[in-house]
């Protein structure tokens, strides 16, 4: 039997489409794209960064036909955004065990018994570990704490630009219902009755999701909750609405303003969780639920003074949630103080066969003061440049009882991923890019994502393929750099742990580890005077952990937020 060439193979795999692929081609032409020819080749050769001959050229042109009439088939394919691709990332390396699921066991350190406050601004900035004893001693019922919230929320969003849709009806519906479950004994535990914000990429039953960008600002109300939501109302915590989130999960930037920092209003929050980053600052909710992609829980939490986790990837499920890209997106919690972390995590945390890269691992935490046999990575060299917040954090961090030892970030290329999160993001806003409907976004600058989006079409599948064996070998790299460490502390950004941490899946805690003076920053359309004054305004510090050792960060974060004792200072709105 003759052996088939791969044109023969091309074109039985095509059997049926060869008319499409015809009106395809004439389509593209008819469009502007034109004849392919050897000259336009070479036009294309300059930004692939590479040169073939006259001849060679001449042989390229029908399999770039090819090329281009598949590639007309697929956009003239419906692909909605939770259409998630058919290769999964998966953080966890062949050979290597992890923890697996099952019950976990969450414990705290105790609460003082206390009273309840009379003023209502200290009731709203309470920990949720003090809201929960006061709640189930009946001291203080849901629904004043509800009300509370949503009062601050109207009177103080005006000035934050923190909340795309506040929903007061379900609130206090939510609210009601868990007070009357008190009343008759059942009790769901320490989220019962406590109110919290969800940013506005996830669903929640009565609510548009706007994804904070214009051109889905109308969209229709959901008619289900996500999968975090449901969870949370499992465990009794009560939806106030929907945070504000730069648009499409980048930058502080929505289509109604720019979310400020509590700290600090006349800068922006920083993003994309900019909206729960201030809520939580400003007192304008118990808690919140963030994203992070490439830095949007640790940014906002730096800029507002809060504590996140970003979890191991897959930990907590994104379903019903806004696909920016497959492989990166995370979602964690955001509050005021290092524990309350611990009990919205073991709240949403677990696997989930509606996402795609869900795991099942198990999640627990019990507080911990003795620190000796736990081993503490640092880079001396991290303290350069560092401000003097994050100076003695680092030493009353060293100074816990752990034991030092010296962590190298992996000599690795770090640059090339993010073309992967700009490539697969651009997959999933197409339809945006195609139909020039990114011209209606606020954001228009070099930065922002509709030319990010444009540009990244120039990006090569060849290209594509070589990041992603980049990002293996830092996977196999970090596995490396973490042998024999528990857990490393550092600073978020200068360290270069930022970007590779964020696509090998490890987890980070980011917490409060002081305050400085600092200039406003510029927000977007409004300048600052010169002569502006500074204002006070919190610095944060990250702490990095192998896969699946949330429980480790927690602990550690815990003790030394009790340590430095910056945790309770708020913004003087």
């Amino acid at each position: 039997m003759k052996s088939s060439t791969r044109r023969d193979l091309l074109k039985i795999g095509a059997a049926g489409l060869t008319g499409l692929a015809a009106a395809s081609r004439a389509a593209a032409q008819e469009n502007g794209a034109g004849p392919v020819t050897p000259s336009r080749i070479a036009e294309a050769e300059t930004l692939a960064g590479v040169s073939y001959t006259d001849a060679e050229r001449e042989q390229m042109i029908p399999t770039i036909e090819e090329q281009l009439s598949a590639i007309q088939q697929l956009r003239a394919m419906e692909k909605p955004n939770d259409l998630a691709p058919a290769q999964t990332f998966d953080p966890r390396l062949p050979g290597k065990t992890y923890p697996t699921g099952g019950e976990g066991v969450v414990e705290t350190l105790p609460v003082a018994e206390r009273p309840l406050p009379m003023d209502e601004d200290n009731v709203a900035f309470a920990s949720v570990r003090q809201l929960s004893a006061w709640i189930r001693g009946g001291l203080l019922t849901s629904r004043r704490l509800t009300d509370i919230y949503l009062d601050r929320i109207d009177r103080l969003d005006p000035t934050l630009h923190a909340w795309i849709t506040v929903m007061p009806e379900r609130a206090r519906a939510e609210a009601d219902e868990a007070d009357a479950e008190l009343e008759y004994g059942k009790y769901r535990g320490p989220l019962h009755g406590i109110p919290f914000g969800l940013k506005d990429l996830f669903d929640a039953k009565g609510a548009p999701t706007t994804w904070g960008a214009a051109p889905y600002k109308d969209t229709d109300l959901k008619t289900e909750d996500c999968t975090i939501m449901q969870r949370l109302r499992m465990a009794g915590a009560v939806l106030l609405g929907k945070t504000s989130c730069g648009a499409l999960a980048y930058g502080d930037i929505w289509y109604g303003q720019v979310t400020r920092n509590p700290f600090d209003p006349r800068e922006g929050s920083s993003g994309s969780s900019a909206g729960s980053a201030s809520s939580v600052a400003g007192g304008l909710c118990a808690f919140a639920i963030g994203t992070e992609t490439l830095g949007s829980l640790v940014s906002p939490s730096h800029r507002c003074g809060g504590s996140a986790l970003r979890p191991t990837f897959g930990r907590v499920s994104r379903a019903g949630g806004m696909a920016l890209c497959w492989s990166l997106d995370k979602a964690g919690p955001m509050a005021r103080s290092v524990e309350d972390l611990a009990l919205v995590m073991a709240a949403i945390n677990g696997p989930d066969p509606a996402d795609a890269s869900s795991i099942d691992t198990g999640f627990s935490y019990t507080p911990r003061q003795d620190f000796s046999g736990l081993k503490l990575g640092f880079n001396e060299a991290w303290r350069e440049g560092a401000t003097e917040a994050e100076l003695t954090a680092f030493d009353r961090a060293l100074a816990l009882g752990a034991q030092p030892v010296e962590f190298t970030v992996p000599d690795l290329p770090a640059a090339p991923l993010v073309q992967q999160l700009l490539a697969e993001a651009a997959a999933a806003f197409e339809e945006l890019t195609l139909s020039d409907q990114d011209d209606l976004m606020v954001w228009q600058e070099e930065a922002a994502w509709p030319n990010s989006f444009r540009a990244a079409r120039f990006l090569t599948g060849v290209d594509l393929i070589q990041i992603d064996r980049l990002r293996r070998r830092w996977m196999q790299e970090m596995e490396a750099a973490f042998d024999g460490v528990d857990l490393v502390v550092g600073p978020n950004f200068s360290s270069g742990m930022l970007t590779p941490t964020n696509f090998t899946g490890h987890p980070c805690l980011v917490m409060r580890a002081g305050f400085q003076e600092t200039k406003p920053r510029t927000i977007f359309g409004a300048e600052e005077a010169p002569d502006a004054p500074s204002a006070r305004t919190p610095v944060a510090i990250s702490l990095w952990a192998p896969l699946f050792r949330e429980a480790n960060l927690l602990a550690f974060g815990a003790a030394l937020e009790q340590e430095l004792r910056v945790a309770d200072e708020r913004p003087s709105l």
